[in-house]
């Protein structure tokens, strides 16, 4: 290693190469980071919600600011924290796991993940420019249409902004996983997890039009005074909700298969086993996505869209509950007679499986017809969605965190401290959701600021709030863990697991070119077949030659924030004429950047033979 290189950088050399980077590894850094800052911004609106229904008619805040924390609290969980923690994680495995040197676009990478932040960023402006968005997370018209001030259009235009960049990511993926696997990695030798990335990845490329689309339509009825959703002026506002769940429910499953294939991974790493029925576990996966473009009307029972629509629509619901069930028990499978390690990644994990199938159990309740008129729009509803959100995505989440902490920062995280904050987080989340069920089937409706005395609601609010302050703890505990592991954490070594794929064969962390040589991949798990033929390490595939690496840049970083400024302009050109300057200075900011885009070749540049040499030594 060269001197220069061990020494500590400055901040604004260490800020500029993040501002700049095309590095998965350093993407999946900004994503964790953005992610978990969005977390907690969450979890802070999430206990504001709890605190106001700790007793009956409390008025800690009002009817108002109570649908703009919720309406923020729901679309911040899933847009913005849920899914760029798992973009994370996808940028810091995936490409590894499949003998990459780099993603298939590495700018287009970067580019998703500042469109990601700065969608996000706009959205949370609204909390300072007049109010936060107040129709639902759902933003159902005519709610969303008629809602006054700008909450809504910032709704609108963060979220086109967010999604752009989950969009790019998701044909990123798909591109990368399609044509760069290492030679002898075949689809079916490929680890669960990047196979969930890879459907994942289909299911935004289909899933987010729809999305897309709806916020178009709306941003014109509030912005340029168009009739899509108003049923006065010949519009339809039923169209929203087909569109928004078209979009909805696959969303469901882009958050919950990157949780399963990591959960495969780790069950089949720390029971040292071949994970059970491997193939019946791909296409477990593949018959999930298939169908969750089936079921979206499900959301839609007390609509009135007639008995076939429900039936058809109920049917496909619980079909899915067949691939799914197929996993868990491939999962108990794979644990049976295994040599089990239990350490934090592996507890988030065994706590998934009775939690998720307590989730998947009232999945199959509210798909009945005839019983959803009675869930419906009831606590009963919150309950069985976060048991499946938390219990698998946030579960998922944090025990991928403990799993690749080592290969993302070099450091093992405490293991005191991980199994601390799981216990703490696990009986919180229980005592915070279980008791829901039962309130909904009380009847407490759900985006109600304030429940009445006299109900029977008193102790069941009273325990859910203990519980979310559970979860807080928990969190806050691990936050501590991250900061006392960076000052003090020990060194992790290359492979601290004893891991079965790619990822555990190079360093940790590793080199910006991943890997010196591709490797050769011989089976599934593919490390772990060189391992017990004797070897430990993998073979290469080619001779050690030149590597080609691209140049970062501040493009990407441009555009988004030229976008960031044009939305501002697009909400208030409605009401002020100098809106037009932000929207034109934004707009020249994003299409400059895309014409110097177009215009500078930019051919990367090459690490030599002998550099590499040099690094061995």
């Amino acid at each position: 290693m060269s001197i220069a290189a061990t020494q500590k950088r400055g901040f604004g050399a260490v800020l500029w190469d993040y501002l700049t980077t095309v590095d998965h590894k350093k993407i999946a850094h900004l994503y964790l980071f953005g992610g978990g800052f969005f977390f907690i911004l969450g979890g802070l609106e999430a206990m504001i919600i709890r605190i106001q229904l700790i007793k009956p008619e409390n008025d800690f805040v009002s009817a108002g600011l109570y649908n703009e924390i919720l309406t923020m609290h729901g679309t911040t969980m899933i847009f913005l924290a849920a899914m760029p923690l798992l973009l994370g994680l996808m940028n810091a495995a995936m490409p590894l796991q499949i003998g990459a040197r780099d993603v298939a676009f590495p700018f287009l990478n970067s580019l998703g993940f500042w469109l990601f932040l700065f969608g996000g960023l706009i959205l949370n402006c609204s909390w300072l420019l007049g109010g936060a968005p107040d129709a639902g997370w759902t933003s159902y018209a005519p709610l969303s249409t008629t809602s006054p001030g700008h909450g809504v259009d910032f709704y609108v235009l963060g979220l086109q902004i967010s999604g752009a960049g989950t969009l790019i990511g998701g044909i990123n993926f798909l591109v990368t996983i399609i044509n760069m696997r290492a030679p002898g990695m075949t689809y079916m030798r490929m680890p669960l997890f990047s196979w969930t990335t890879f459907i994942t990845s289909i299911l935004i490329l289909f899933a987010f039009p729809a999305l897309t689309i709806g916020l178009f339509l709306l941003m014109f009825d509030r912005l340029f005074g168009s009739a899509f959703f108003d049923v006065g002026l010949g519009g339809n506002s039923i169209i929203w909700e087909h569109l928004f769940w078209i979009f909805g429910h696959p969303e469901v499953y882009i958050l919950i298969l990157p949780a399963f294939g990591l959960f495969s991974d780790i069950f089949s790493t720390f029971a040292k086993k071949r994970l059970f029925g491997y193939t019946a576990m791909v296409f477990a996966t593949i018959l999930i996505a298939f169908l969750g473009f089936m079921v979206w009307a499900h959301h839609m029972f007390t609509v009135g869209l007639g008995p076939v629509a429900n039936s058809i629509f109920a049917i496909a619901t619980m079909a899915i509950a067949v691939p799914t069930g197929i996993k868990i028990f491939n999962w108990l499978a794979t644990l049976w007679g295994g040599s089990i390690t239990i350490n934090s990644a592996m507890l988030w994990a065994l706590g998934f499986i009775p939690t998720f199938t307590i989730g998947g159990m009232t999945g199959v309740m509210v798909a009945s017809v005839v019983a959803d008129y009675q869930y419906h729009d009831t606590y009963f509803v919150v309950a069985h969605f976060h048991y499946v959100i938390v219990g698998g995505t946030v579960f998922g989440i944090l025990a991928g965190l403990h799993y690749w902490w080592p290969k993302l920062f070099g450091r093992i995280l405490n293991e005191k401290l991980g199994k601390i904050a799981f216990w703490i987080f696990f009986t919180g989340f229980h005592l915070t959701f279980f008791i829901q069920h039962f309130l909904g089937l009380m009847g407490m409706p759900r985006r109600y600021w304030v429940f009445l005395e006299d109900q029977g609601l008193d102790t069941g609010n009273l325990i859910s709030t203990i519980g979310a302050f559970l979860m807080a703890i928990g969190v806050i505990i691990f936050f501590y863990n991250v900061v006392y592991t960076a000052v003090k954490g020990e060194k992790a070594p290359d492979d601290p697991w004893d891991g079965r794929t790619l990822e555990w064969a190079t360093a940790s962390p590793p080199a910006h070119y991943n890997f010196k040589q591709t490797p050769l991949v011989r089976g599934l798990d593919a490390l772990w077949v060189e391992k017990t033929e004797g070897k430990g390490k993998m073979t290469p595939a080619e001779p050690l030659g030149d590597i080609h690496m691209p140049n970062g840049s501040i493009l990407p970083f441009m555009m988004s924030f030229g976008l960031f400024i044009a939305g501002f302009g697009f909400i208030y050109q409605v009401n002020y004429t100098w809106a037009y300057i932000p929207l034109f200075v934004g707009m020249g900011i994003l299409l400059g950047s895309m014409l110097i885009r177009s215009l500078k070749d930019d051919h990367g540049y090459h690490i030599t033979k002998e550099e590499l040499e040099r690094e061995a030594d």
